[in-house]
């Protein structure tokens, strides 16, 4: 089905979500701060509007793609009420309190639905049907608009808080860098010369994405129990993971691997077990992940 969309903000992220909307057949209106760059994306069939106002007016669905974080409020104090009765996406970089704010802006503006969105994993993967397109917000304009969003990727709404498309985009950038930096040390530490041979990067993945999957089924079974106070061994308790801990650490050290990454691994589960959970699951060791332990010697009131 043919849908009606405004484009605003044609950098790296803009251009790729226009001709996303173009390849998917929706009429596409297009907008620069900088007039005369759409070049390319007229030639598929885009209409450039002379203003922000003119592309807003143009379509039911307008998708804001302006940068650095705060020019989108820029854009929408332009527009002014003209944004009025029109659902607004914003894939603007920018905090939980900036996606907040936006959306308290755009509702004096009238309007008819307001998202924050976040597309992992950037403009390189929109239109791939493995690409995430997370959205928070108006549930009410995710559903009325998600077919056509779908042309970016697969649209995923977190929840009313406009704030949760942040907070989710940097905690699943941690969750990248951690994997691939373990990911890393993995590849070194069975690359480097030793009783098994010279392992190849390839080699490794190769057994290492199927080992993933059986990871992944974990993190759905700690899941529930996070915080639960709940936390069964099932046949690998806490004090084991320290052990085994314990020997990458010095695996890495024999085999010349920098063993700072499982050292720092190793220092929650020490502290977990020290604390007499050695006997408990790896879910219990979400509290001693997210506290370091130290307590403040503060006693009294911040001043100055």
């Amino acid at each position: 089905m043919c849908a009606e969309v405004s484009v605003l903000g044609l950098g790296p992220m803009g251009t790729a979500v226009a001709a996303a909307f173009l390849g998917a057949g929706h009429r596409t209106t297009v907008w620069h701060r900088m007039p005369g760059t759409a070049g390319e994306l007229a030639a598929k069939g885009a209409v450039e509007a002379t203003s922000a106002g003119a592309a807003v007016a143009a379509s039911p669905l307008a998708v804001v793609c302006v940068a650095p974080c705060g020019a989108d409020r820029e854009v929408l104090d332009a527009v002014g009420d003209g944004i009025a009765g029109r659902t607004l996406v914003v894939l603007t970089p920018g905090s939980p309190v900036h996606a907040r704010e936006t959306a308290d802006r755009a509702r004096r503006h009238g309007v008819a639905g307001h998202l924050d969105g976040v597309v992992m994993p950037g403009p390189s993967g929109i239109g791939d049907p493995g690409c995430l397109l997370l959205c928070s917000g108006a549930q009410g304009a995710f559903d009325n608009h998600r077919k056509t969003l779908a042309a970016l990727g697969e649209p995923f709404h977190l929840g009313a808080d406009a704030a949760l498309a942040s907070v989710y985009e940097t905690a699943l950038f941690g969750l990248m860098s951690a994997t691939l930096t373990g990911w890393l040390h993995s590849v070194a530490l069975v690359g480097a010369d030793g009783p098994g041979g010279n392992v190849t990067a390839t080699e490794f993945t190769e057994v290492a994405r199927r080992w993933l999957r059986t990871v992944g089924g974990l993190m759905d079974e700690y899941a529930p129990q996070i915080g639960s106070g709940h936390c069964p061994a099932d046949g690998i308790p806490l004090e084991r993971h320290l052990a085994m801990a314990d020997i990458l650490v010095h695996a890495s050290e024999l085999r010349g691997v920098a063993p700072g990454l499982p050292a720092l691994l190793r220092e929650p589960l020490a502290r977990a077990v020290a604390a007499g959970h050695g006997g408990e699951g790896y879910a219990r060791l979400a509290e001693f992940v997210a506290s370091d332990g130290e307590e403040s010697f503060a006693t009294g009131p911040v001043t100055g």
